[in-house]
């Protein structure tokens, strides 16, 4: 499978540029999509999955021009939106035998061991014949990820799918749509960034509608390796000075303290102490240089 995105625009009649010339190329495994509130990743989820229509360029689905075969591409999507409705006076049960019914899975046997397998491996057996709206957030959101795998899909978008879980059913989920990947495309789109250094092989950084690095996490990391140094601050001045003399990447409390990482090529002097680099320093190096221009 492979799915090539070609220079997309879209703008909002707000006059919002949500994306801008945007291109990609993706293929089978999971890819991950990391930038800040109001980057473009959900109006770029919205757009590949047929939701609405980019204003310029092309989506290609193995080729197939997704714009001009909507109803085809869906019948090999999955697609968890970060926020989805339910009906909710209708058991998960009787719910996902409804949408496999609609997905094309008509044959009663089938449908019944795709949905069971489905209540089980999203952890939801026990809770299959209870109405949704009685769900937590959590077990919604385990619901919804069930949805998207019915019908085996060859394309499967997940939009900020660890919302509402525990560190356990994180786990799980991310566990099973590992598994997946191998003979899928999975768009991962998150603002947790360990997800994607423990998950995707390739990843890319969104920025105001635009694409502003994309590449292997192991590759990024190991360009910044020699780079990432830690400094602990006991006070304001320490770290107004700090902050005015270094390329801060981040900073954060350890023990009541501020700790600082900051980037640069030698080191910057004997209070500072060089740490390996994480996807983190890639993602606020990327977004911190990109604000600069």
């Amino acid at each position: 499978m492979s799915l090539e995105i070609r220079g997309i625009s879209k703008r909002y009649s707000n006059g919002v540029q949500a994306l801008d010339n945007l291109s990609l190329s993706i293929g089978n495994n999971m890819f991950g999509l990391l930038g800040p509130n109001g980057a473009g990743k959900s109006t770029l989820m919205r757009t590949i999955a047929t939701l609405q229509d980019p204003d310029t360029g092309q989506i290609l689905l193995n080729g197939m021009d997704v714009v001009a075969n909507k109803d085809a591409v869906r019948r090999q999507l999955g697609y968890l939106p970060q926020e989805f409705g339910v009906y909710p006076r209708i058991s998960a049960l009787d719910m996902l035998h409804h949408l496999a019914v609609m997905k094309g899975i008509s044959k009663t046997g089938e449908r019944k061991e795709i949905v069971d397998t489905l209540l089980r491996q999203t952890n939801l057996w026990d809770a299959r014949k209870k109405a949704l709206s009685t769900y937590s957030g959590g077990m919604k959101q385990r619901f919804g990820i069930a949805q998207a795998l019915l019908a085996n899909p060859k394309l499967i978008i997940v939009d900020e799918p660890t919302a509402g879980l525990d560190p356990a059913e994180r786990n799980r989920f991310l566990n099973l749509l590992s598994s997946l990947a191998r003979d899928v495309i999975v768009i991962l789109s998150t603002h947790i960034v360990e997800d994607v250094r423990e998950l995707c092989p390739r990843m890319a950084i969104i920025s105001n509608g635009r694409v502003v690095l994309e590449g292997s996490p192991v590759e990024t990391l190991e360009k910044l390796r020699g780079g990432i140094w830690s400094i602990v601050v006991k006070n304001a001045d320490e770290f107004n000075d700090v902050s005015a003399n270094f390329k801060v990447v981040s900073t954060k409390l350890v023990g009541g303290e501020h700790e600082l990482r900051i980037h640069a090529e030698s080191n910057p002097g004997d209070r500072f102490r060089a740490v390996d680099p994480d996807l983190e320093d890639v993602y606020f190096l990327t977004l911190n240089s990109q604000r600069i221009q």
